[in-house]
């Protein structure tokens, strides 16, 4: 294997490895040694890749953010107007409970250390004000197309990021209690029929 899959594959391990151990028992509890033993590389190995625990952790957050901006890239959700499109970016609530059921002790550690770390705060928060800022001007393009009707962008924002966040957050800690698979796209529509009255704006 050429050095540079090498390399790549062994940033792969660790990723993967401190995933799990930060999952199992926590940031703070986890070592370095630890994360070495899981992935079976040498500390070496490992500050190769990433100077300290706290540079992995922000790593792992990274790749996690990256997934979320793939999800609401545009383009996956091009229809004819403004309201088309929110309607059909509803689906990635489904997708996001069906994949990050695994994923939800990791994403709780991330807003735990949050509240704990400055650099992971700004580091989480931020993109959430992105995608409040993105859903803000879209819906404002709505408005200038007429899919969408008459309000506040920076509120509907607001609500749509909201629900977005509480629905997923529910599906992924109660998921016995609701088919949230159907519920949450369901109720994201619910709230973009308010947004989008006009039958001939929909699906």
């Amino acid at each position: 294997m050429p050095k540079q899959e090498r390399a790549e594959e062994t940033r792969r391990r660790i990723l993967e490895a401190a995933q799990e151990t930060f999952a199992s028992q926590g940031y703070q509890a986890t070592s370095v040694a630890e994360i070495c033993q899981r992935a079976g590389v040498t500390k070496g190995a490992f500050f190769y890749h990433f100077p300290t625990k706290h540079a992995l952790f922000l790593a792992l957050l990274e790749d996690w953010l990256s997934q979320l901006d793939q999800y609401l890239n545009p383009d996956r959700y091009l229809g004819n107007n403004v309201a088309q499109s929110l309607y059909a970016m509803a689906d990635l609530l489904k997708a996001g409970l069906t994949q990050g059921r695994d994923y939800l002790p990791m994403f709780l550690e991330f807003w735990l250390q949050a509240a704990r770390d400055p650099v992971v705060w700004q580091a989480t928060i931020e993109p959430y004000r992105r995608y409040r800022a993105f859903f803000a001007n879209l819906y404002l393009q709505g408005m200038n197309e007429g899919s969408l009707c008459t309000a506040d962008p920076s509120l509907a924002a607001v609500a749509m990021v909201s629900l977005a966040l509480g629905l997923l957050l529910q599906g992924l800690m109660d998921h016995e209690s609701v088919n949230w698979e159907e519920a949450a796209p369901a109720a994201f529509r619910w709230v973009l029929s308010l947004m989008a009255p006009d039958p001939a704006t929909t699906p």
